[in-house]
């Protein structure tokens, strides 16, 4: 029988002399039953009474002032909120973190900074080139950070200075107060939960809490939860549940903690239990992907009915570095690897993973949180509208039907044979191209353009089909001669990522962003035009581009052709008839030398001028009568508007021709037609060939402006209206056709056949 070492304990008062509750226990390991252990010890041991008593010493501490102080400071810095919560704000500014795609940018703002400087210091006038560097700054800034790379995107979710849950809960809400603990274990500081109030409407928000500098981050376990986070939001989702809030979820962690003593405590059967609770929850759920969300320790939270993710957010099962050293043997595959994830806000926004796109001012989140905070702000209350209209049964199933329908799997369908072999869909086979020489394109397009002509003079059918293959053809080669003229010049990947940028910018709902790259392609074509002509293709460009508009051209003629081309011809050919007469040219020929030598008598001269015209306009209106036409004479005033017009396209062309670029392409033109001579080589005659293009390009461009079009159109209709009125007051006008359709010819404004 084993035996008792202490004494028993005496009681004084009222306990001593009544029974206590251990006085009624039956001890068996002493080997008596029904005796009580007071008695027992007395028969026993026959101990001495040693009375002794207990004190307990409460350290003094300030009151905790919490959730809510009687008189709240309302001066205090941060405002009123920072009584809710001991998460207050820093006391000092977080130190500035540049990331190496931002390296750049900052070399611009150090320029700045410079300038500044010196100004400040010199009392000199810098305000332009201040202004002239902001704007710049303003441009690259706004270039970097609507074409980030996935990769780019990953680095700006993780940035030490992002905003964390609660610096925007505090900024959105009008009161919020934090809910502690779990009931089972501890108060895991990297989940926090909470009650606030959006526009007087209450909310249960909880959402990954990382740290503003290192301190806290150790502090909150560098937002990775363990167990008892994600059961201290599964009983606030029991509560939410209970008294009817809609739930908010803000996603920003690394993944779930994945030490021994989280594994041990049940890690995987928390996030398990999280993802079952959450379908069957009856309020509305929203999430929002703040930074990055990691695996299942991002879903445990995140099993909503409407998944939105911030612009520069990432959501993925596994880190880019993890899937890169999987896969490539090594974590420097990462852009690689978070390229094929796709982790991306607007990637899994197609894959109808996430809902939507919350926007980011340029420079990401940290760069102005507030405003970040009220566009989740404004997401938040469309989407909790939205669902508010649903009745629970209607709620359930789009919470469920949301992640039913990810993958696009569908059952019942059918799959081809041919299918079910292989997969994956295969390859084209690339067909190298060939390219044609100059000289087969001359001969194939000269022979086409000769059909086309004996067919627009014959009745016979023109040859469509031929055409349109040549057409395509050229095309072609023009493609060709365009992606080896990149080449040589260092632009294809310049070109290569524009493009890629435009494919993406195609689904992008952001019209800023897609103004940008408006910009940028505009940019690219400026920078290729200017640098275009030192490729060593460019004569060879340039003359497959000059046959391809001729040739198009001609396609046009014989749709265009009627019965007034062919009086224009026929006209064309009689005034040249005209101009041939022996008579005429004697005239012509001593009229120029008076000019020649009498340069004093002008008013003979210009007399004698102006009697040839009159002689040549008699001469040509017999022309024109004997192929059934009248000459129709027009008002002064619209003479006097037509002189008005050529004089203005003329001093156009002129400036167009002395401007310091054309200019130096027509001397150029001069010096390689006096190197090559009256026999040139087939290299020469294709660069004269190409050049001369190019001059006809830009002079046609440049009197090609919508506004000349306009008074040319204008004044055309003003010509027409006077025609019609003078054939309409004289009736026998009309009356001298020989059925031709009638044609009313100016000789003052038709200079052309001059």
């Amino acid at each position: 029988m084993a035996s008792m070492t202490q004494s028993p304990v005496s009681f004084t008062g009222n306990m001593a002399s009544k029974p206590t509750a251990s006085d009624l226990l039956r001890s068996s390991s002493n080997g008596v039953c029904g005796v009580p252990l007071k008695v027992l010890g007395k028969a026993q041991f026959g101990a001495k009474r040693r009375d002794f008593t207990i004190t307990a010493k409460v350290r003094k501490v300030k009151k905790h002032e919490y959730p809510w102080p009687e008189d709240p400071d309302l001066n205090v810095k941060g405002g009123v909120l920072s009584h809710l919560s001991p998460f207050k704000p820093l006391k000092e500014k977080p130190k500035p973190v540049t990331l190496d795609f931002e390296k750049p940018l900052m070399d611009l703002q150090k320029k700045i900074i410079d300038v500044q400087k010196m100004a400040n210091e010199t009392g000199l006038d810098f305000s332009d080139q201040i202004i002239s560097l902001e704007n710049k700054y303003q441009q690259a800034l706004k270039d970097l950070y609507t074409h980030l790379t996935p990769i780019q995107r990953v680095n700006i979710a993780r940035h030490p200075n992002r905003p964390t849950f609660l610096d925007h809960v505090f900024n959105i809400t009008e009161k919020f107060v934090e809910l502690h603990g779990d009931r089972a274990g501890y108060d895991d500081p990297a989940i926090v939960t909470g009650l606030g109030t959006i526009n007087g409407r209450s909310y249960m928000f909880m959402g990954h809490q990382k740290g503003r500098n290192t301190k806290e981050n150790i502090q909150r376990n560098f937002g990775m939860p363990t167990p008892h986070g994600y059961r201290k939001a599964l009983r606030m989702m029991y509560y939410a549940d209970h008294h009817g809030f809609p739930i908010v979820t803000f996603i920003d962690t690394p993944g779930a903690y994945a030490d021994l003593k989280s594994e041990e405590l049940g890690q995987g059967e928390a996030i398990a239990q999280n993802l079952r609770t959450m379908f069957g929850l009856k309020v509305p759920i929203v999430s929002i992907v703040m930074g990055e969300g990691g695996s299942g320790g991002a879903l445990a939270i995140g099993c909503a009915n409407k998944l939105l993710m911030l612009e520069n957010a990432v959501f993925y099962v596994a880190s880019p570095e993890a899937c890169a050293a999987i896969l490539w043997k090594t974590a420097k595959a990462s852009p690689k690897a978070a390229e094929k994830l796709k982790i991306t806000a607007t990637e899994l926004t197609k894959l109808q993973i996430a809902d939507g796109v919350i926007p980011e001012p340029l420079g990401g989140a940290h760069a102005d949180s507030y405003w970040t905070s009220q566009q989740i702000k404004t997401a938040i209350v469309e989407s909790m509208d939205e669902l508010a209209k649903m009745d629970t049964e209607t709620l359930l199933k789009h919470r469920a039907q949301k992640f039913r329908k990810l993958g696009g799997f569908q059952e019942g369908v059918p799959i081809d044979p041919k299918r079910k072999v292989n997969m994956k869909k295969k390859e084209e086979p690339i067909v190298p191209f060939s390219k044609t020489s100059e000289t087969e394109l001359r001969d194939e397009v000269e022979k086409l353009k000769l059909q086309i002509l004996e067919a627009s003079k014959s009745s016979a059918e023109h040859p469509e089909t031929g055409l349109k293959e040549m057409i395509a053809k050229l095309e072609r080669e023009i493609d060709y001669e365009y992606d080896e003229a990149a080449k040589a010049l260092g632009m294809e990947d310049k070109i290569l990522m524009v493009r890629e940028e435009v494919a993406k910018g195609r689904n992008l709902t952001d019209q800023l962003a897609n103004h940008a790259v408006k910009e940028k392609i505009e940019q690219l074509k400026e920078e290729f035009n200017k640098i275009l002509p030192s490729a060593p293709n460019y004569p060879s460009l340039m003359y497959k581009l000059h046959m391809l508009e001729e040739l198009s051209k001609t396609s046009n003629l014989p749709k265009k052709s009627t019965n007034k081309d062919e009086l224009k011809l026929e006209i064309n050919k009689r005034f040249s008839e005209l101009m041939d007469r022996p008579d005429v040219k004697q005239k012509i020929e001593t009229l120029k030398a008076e000019i020649t030598s009498n340069t004093d008598s002008e008013p003979e001269i210009n007399e004698k001028v102006s009697q040839l015209r009159e002689e040549l306009e008699s001469e040509f209106k017999t022309v024109l009568k004997s192929v059934g036409l009248q000459v129709v004479p027009t008002k002064p005033e619209a003479l006097q508007k037509v002189e008005t017009f050529y004089e203005e396209v003329n001093m156009i062309i002129d400036d167009v021709v002395n401007s310091s670029d054309l200019k130096e392409r027509i001397e150029l033109l001069k010096t390689m037609v006096e190197k090559a001579g009256n026999a040139p080589d087939e290299d020469s005659k294709s660069k004269i060939q190409a050049l001369v293009a190019e001059i006809k390009q830009s002079i046609t461009e440049a009197i090609s402006s919508p506004e000349l079009k306009e008074r040319h159109e204008r004044l055309s209709a003003e010509i027409s209206e006077d025609v019609k009125s003078a054939v309409g007051s004289n009736g026998s006008l009309g009356k001298e056709n020989t059925g031709d359709p009638q044609v009313t010819v100016n000789v003052e404004t038709n200079r052309s056949f001059v």
